[in-house]
């Protein structure tokens, strides 16, 4: 494994951690209108902790542009899936609340997990699938199913509709991964000319801004325990597919390595889930505001 690329990766995934808590500790206080609307991000912009935090976001997916330019996509996403425990770190600073077994465990499972599919399965780079029917046949099975992921969310917006809106943001992110290493490539080769006459990164603003709005209307109605692990658990799985699936990224196909990935991803995301719902994590409005406040919220126009 590239040093850069580890350095990269995770100072990427502590950007990105740091920026998700201010970012879910602003978009608690946004009107409920707003749900799953692009004038929530309007009355965000307003907040100087939402600044903050996308300010942090940004910087996280420049870092991790970079790193997927360096390294391979299977490689870089399951070191971006550790901005969890930068989350946590600053969670616990604002709840003063201890680690405690589940947070170790979570801790060990993730980074565990995280090193058992990169020692098993080896990334490496490879010869990207030309044919554009492979690239889009993967694409559209990964945007359809955030797209049902979203309609059924806005069925259920105050059970499970938080965690469905942070899937399907999560596999928008992982699309938009792998177009940012294919736009890469193309400024690479061809400069400023080939990328903008591409679709590519046109794709990355959209998957982008939409991911955004999915996660600030996630963000707005749920605790962060529910949200975050469900994002950062979407992520990896839809990148690392569309990088087997058409980028050229090679593993291991050994029974003993493929056993070992398997093994790998499923910690990672029991890491994930326990490390998201650990009590640290901050609460969001549903949980943490006064009854009446809530009926404030809910009484605003639509």
């Amino acid at each position: 494994m590239s040093v850069l690329v580890l350095l990269l990766a995770v100072s990427a995934a502590c950007c990105l951690g740091l920026g998700f808590v201010l970012q879910q500790n602003a978009a608690q206080q946004a009107p409920l209108s707003d749900f799953l609307s692009f004038r929530l991000l309007l009355d965000l912009m307003r907040m100087p902790r939402w600044l903050g935090g996308l300010g942090l976001m940004v910087a996280g997916m420049v870092l991790g542009a970079v790193a997927l330019g360096k390294g391979e996509i299977s490689l870089v996403e399951p070191l971006l899936a550790t901005n969890l425990l930068f989350a946590l770190a600053l969670s616990r600073h604002q709840t003063k609340q201890p680690l405690g077994r589940q947070g170790w465990a979570g801790l060990l499972l993730l980074a565990g997990g995280v090193s058992a599919f990169i020692m098993a399965g080896e990334p490496r780079a490879g010869t990207a699938i030309a044919d554009p029917l492979r690239h889009w046949l993967i694409i559209g099975l990964v945007m359809g199913a955030a797209l049902a992921l979203t309609t059924y969310a806005k069925r259920s917006r105050l059970s499970w509709g938080p965690v469905l809106l942070a899937l399907a943001a999560g596999l928008l992110y992982g699309v938009q991964d792998a177009l940012t290493r294919v736009s890469g490539t193309l400024f690479s080769g061809g400069g400023f000319g080939e990328l903008f006459t591409s679709w590519q990164p046109y794709g990355v603003f959209a998957c982008g801004v939409t991911g955004l709005v999915l996660v600030q209307s996630a963000f707005e109605t749920a605790p962060l325990r529910m949200s975050l692990p469900a994002l950062t658990a979407a992520e990896p799985l839809a990148g690392i597919l569309c990088g087997v699936g058409f980028l050229g990224d090679r593993l291991r196909t050994d029974t003993g390595a493929l056993a070992w990935q398997a093994a790998g991803l499923a910690a990672v995301v029991a890491g994930i889930v326990l490390l998201g719902m650990h009590p640290a994590m901050p609460c969001g409005a549903t949980e943490a505001e006064p009854p009446a406040r809530d009926l404030q919220r809910a009484d605003r126009p639509r």
